[in-house]
């Protein structure tokens, strides 16, 4: 949002220069970012900070030919081609039924993305105020629909991040987390997950390296 709303006082009624700023301004930082979450979910799993580096110039000759360590990776590039197709005939089979037309398989591949670090709870909160306002309220109040959905949408993300701060401070400081549920559990089912990788380190249940 900062790069549109810098570009945009600065070259206003130019959409293609907004564009070409973001691009460079945000994409660039985004891939920062996600860079920056890769190495906090490899300190999680207690991998190395070089280890994790050097990981990412591995050539994908190493990665998923059928010498390599993820040969079956491939398969998705075939699925992922093939699984619009059932939609479309069916589309054409049934074209009474417009809902068909709206299923959109690359959407929903790309909203696995997401986990880590959403949870069964993320999802099923995006689904429902989805749902909620793009099906209910679209039908039924369309004009409120078109005037204050995105600003809504906006809302609720602002509103998101200052409760989750919130949440911290009240009661995540205190040790309160809440009901215990099968859509909060964090756990990986891993026993060896806390296990120190330091060579020579005893823990109870854990290997000695």
């Amino acid at each position: 949002m900062i790069t549109e709303l810098i570009i945009g006082f600065l070259y206003p009624g130019k959409p293609l220069a907004n564009v070409a700023f973001k691009t460079y301004g945000y994409i660039i930082m985004a891939q920062a970012l996600g860079f920056i979450g890769d190495f906090k979910l490899g300190h999680y799993m207690k991998i190395p900070p070089k280890s994790m580096f050097i990981a990412q110039v591995v050539g994908p000759q190493r990665m998923f030919t059928k010498d390599g360590v993820y040969p079956e990776l491939n398969w998705f590039f075939l699925i992922g081609a093939l699984a619009p197709i059932p939609v479309w005939l069916l589309a054409r089979k049934f074209p009474n039924h417009k809902r068909i037309e709206l299923i959109d398989m690359p959407i929903i591949f790309g909203g696995v993305g997401g986990i880590p670090p959403a949870r069964s709870v993320n999802y099923t909160m995006w689904g429902i105020v989805g749902i909620f306002f793009n099906f209910y309220v679209y039908r039924k109040f369309k004009a409120w629909w078109a005037r204050h959905t995105y600003i809504l949408a906006a809302t609720l993300d602002a509103g998101i991040a200052f409760t989750s701060v919130l949440l911290y401070f009240a009661l995540q400081n205190y040790d309160v987390y809440g009901p215990l549920w099968w859509g909060l559990d964090g756990d990986d089912h891993c026993p060896l997950a806390r296990c120190p990788t330091t060579p020579g380190v005893v823990a109870v249940g854990c290997p000695v390296l």
